[in-house]
């Protein structure tokens, strides 16, 4: 297999990393400097799901499966690109919605969906972001979908202060089924060929319930 083309999706890491509500962003500092130890090093200081990074079923659910213990198949796959623009702030994105690509979805594949809301990175407006109710996170998982990807914080709404919790229905769904939720990916609109192979292996970490990952879309064909 040759890669004819390699898409990042995936946010940088360090000051400017925009962290989900409640949470650090990282920090980057130096270590080492190569004038005076021989070499560069930095010390980095983040959570377990800062920039592009990937939900374990450990993250929601107590007995759920960690991240060393979900099959790497669901981070090396196919893909769909589900392109769902346009939509008003905080829009439920339901399985109508979804129905054009239904016919794709099927277990083995990831299911990107393109909101547009990458284009809101490093503003309060990223948290308005659209959402997959229920009916579109059952859909995913009835059809055998256990990798979704999206291109905004979270597949649930993102609560605001004063707002009732959310039910996390995306989440517990896709999690539930032993999959994986990659958050904050990008440049989803560069991918404009078909049947992209999606990449995005998580680091090990030990805690379990996710981590960064570097995502990218590789064409193939």
């Amino acid at each position: 297999m040759e890669a004819l083309r390699v898409v990042d999706l995936s946010r940088s890491i360090g000051p400017d990393t925009q962290p989900y509500p409640g949470d650090d962003p990282p920090v980057l500092e130096e270590a080492a400097v190569l004038a005076e130890h021989g070499y560069t090093s930095t010390r980095v200081h983040m959570g377990s799901h800062n920039g592009t990074h990937a939900d374990a079923p450990f993250h929601f659910l107590a007995d759920g499966p960690r991240l060393e213990e979900l099959p790497l198949e669901l981070f090396v796959c196919p893909a769909v690109v589900v392109d769902v623009t346009g939509r008003p702030d905080r829009s439920p994105i339901t399985a109508a919605d979804l129905a054009p690509w239904a016919a794709r979805l099927g277990p083995g594949t990831a299911v990107l969906v393109r909101t547009g809301w990458a284009a809101h990175y490093g503003t309060d407006r990223y948290f308005d972001h659209p959402y997959l109710d229920g009916s579109a996170a059952r859909l995913l998982t009835g059809a055998g979908v256990r990798t979704v990807g999206l291109d905004a914080p979270s597949p649930d709404p993102t609560p605001r202060p004063g707002d009732p919790e959310p039910d996390w229905a995306a989440h517990l769904a896709v999690l539930g089924a032993g999959g994986t939720v990659v958050e904050n990916l990008c440049r989803l609109e560069e991918v404009n060929f078909a049947d992209p192979l999606f990449c995005a292996l998580p680091i090990r970490l030990a805690s379990g319930d996710g981590a960064p990952v570097r995502a990218v879309a590789v064409r193939t064909g």
